[in-house]
C-alpha cells in the first residue's frame, strides 16, 4: 500500500477545516536518540532488577504502579510504628522503600537526557514547528511519555500558543499586594485548565502530586530540572506517571488521580481530526481506543471526532493497524511517521 506523506495529512486537514490534534507515544521519544530511548524503558530497567524482594513486592501489591507501592510502603511502617511494633519489619520496609527509590532514579538518569540543553537548536527548532501546527490551528496536544522532551521543547521554544494548566497564585493574605511585590506559589495545576491544550496522560516526570495540589516543576536557576526531580523523590515524593500495566490497569490509575482523570477525559471530548506519531496501539492501549471511541461517538456533529490519522514507520507497523482497524469506530487513515522529519534531518 502507498502510504500518505505528513504533508498530504496537513493539506487534507486545511481543505476539510478540520481541527487538527495530536497523540505521541513512545515513537516520538525515540525517534529523537534510539540510543537512549525505548519502548516502556523505565518499566524495563525495573522489572530487569534480579533482586528477589523488590519481585516478590511486586508481586504481592500486584501493581506496577512505582507511587502506590511507594505509599503502601510508607503507610504500612507508619501503622506499624504507631502500634509500637519495635520488629524488624518495620527496618526491612524502609530499606525496600529506600532501595526502590535508588532503582527507580537510576532507571530516570539512564533513560533520560541530561538537561533542556542537550537537544540541538536544530532538533528543537524542527520539534517546535511540528507542534505549532497543531496549537495555533486551536488543537490540543495529548503525550503518553513520562519523559522530559516534550516538556523541554515547549519550554524553550515559548511558545504562548501552549497552556498546561499550570500557574502561580499569589500566597495567602497578599490579595491586594502589587503583583511586583507579591510572592507566588509553585507552578500549581488547575489556574488555567479550562483553556489548557497540552495533556499528558499517563503523567510525565515533572509532574508530582503534593496531596492536596498537582505541582509542576520548573529549573530555578540553581538547580536542573533532573536534579529537582531526584531530591524529591529521595525526599519521599514521587513524580506522577502511569508506567506498566494492561490497559484496565491504566484506567484504574488514570481514574484515582483527578489530574490524570481531566486529561483522559479531554481525549473523550476531542472534537476534528487526530493524528499520532510514535503510537503504536499495542495491547496495553485500549484505555486510549476507548477515549477515542466516545470521542467518535459523540452525537454533536461540532464536538465529534471525525477521523484519526495513524503515523507508521515500517511495514510491521502498518500490518499491525491494518488489523486493529476494525477496534476504531471514526475513519481510520495511515501515513508515513517518517515523513513528519518532527526532529530535523
Amino acid at each position: 500500500m502507498c502510504l500518505m506523506k505528513y504533508e498530504d495529512v496537513v493539506r487534507h486537514l486545511k481543505n476539510e477545516k478540520r481541527i487538527p490534534n495530536l497523540l505521541i507515544g513512545n515513537g516520538f521519544s525515540i525517534s529523537y536518540s534510539p540510543s537512549i530511548f525505548s519502548y516502556n524503558a523505565l518499566s524495563s530497567f525495573i522489572n530487569s532488577s534480579d533482586d528477589s524482594e523488590l519481585k516478590t513486592l511486586f508481586s504481592v501489591i500486584n501493581t506496577s504502579n512505582f507511587e502506590q507501592i511507594m505509599r503502601e510502603l510508607d503507610l504500612f511502617a507508619k501503622i506499624l510504628k504507631a502500634f509500637n511494633d519495635s520488629s524488624d519489619i518495620i527496618k526491612k520496609l524502609n530499606a525496600l522503600s529506600e532501595k526502590l527509590k535508588k532503582l527507580l532514579i537510576e532507571a530516570v538518569e539512564t533513560s533520560h537526557p541530561e538537561n533542556v540543553f542537550s537537544i540541538s537548536q536544530n532538533k528543537l527548532d524542527s520539534c517546535a514547528n511540528f507542534l505549532n501546527f497543531f496549537t495555533e490551528s486551536k488543537g490540543k496536544i495529548f503525550s503518553t511519555n513520562y519523559d522530559l522532551l516534550l516538556y523541554w521543547v515547549l519550554m524553550r521554544s515559548g511558545n504562548k500558543n501552549c497552556i498546561d494548566g499550570f500557574g502561580r497564585d499569589k500566597e495567602d493574605g497578599q490579595e491586594f499586594v502589587p503583583a511586583e511585590e507579591a510572592d507566588y506559589s509553585e507552578l500549581r495545576w488547575g489556574k488555567h485548565k479550562e483553556k489548557q491544550n497540552i495533556f499528558y496522560l499517563h503523567g510525565a516526570l515533572h509532574l508530582f502530586d503534593m496531596f492536596n495540589e498537582i505541582v509542576k516543576q520548573e529549573y530555578d536557576g540553581r538547580n536542573n530540572l533532573m536534579e529537582q526531580i531526584e531530591k524529591l523523590m529521595n525526599n519521599g515524593t514521587y513524580p506522577i506517571f502511569v508506567t506498566a500495566g494492561n490497559g484496565e490497569e491504566k484506567l484504574n490509575h488514570i481514574k484515582h488521580n483527578y489530574y490524570l482523570a481531566y486529561c483522559y477525559d479531554a481525549l473523550c471530548n476531542v472534537s476534528g481530526s487526530l493524528i499520532t506519531h510514535g503510537f503504536n496501539f499495542g495491547e496495553y492501549d485500549e484505555h486510549i481506543i476507548q477515549a477515542i471511541n466516545k470521542a467518535a461517538s459523540n452525537t454533536n456533529f461540532d464536538r465529534k471526532l471525525w477521523s484519526i490519522y495513524i503515523g507508521v514507520y515500517n511495514e510491521s507497523d502498518e500490518k499491525h493497524i491494518e488489523s486493529i482497524k476494525s477496534k476504531f469506530k471514526c475513519k481510520v487513515h495511515l501515513f508515513d511517521s517518517k515523513t513528519a522529519n518532527v526532529w530535523g534531518e
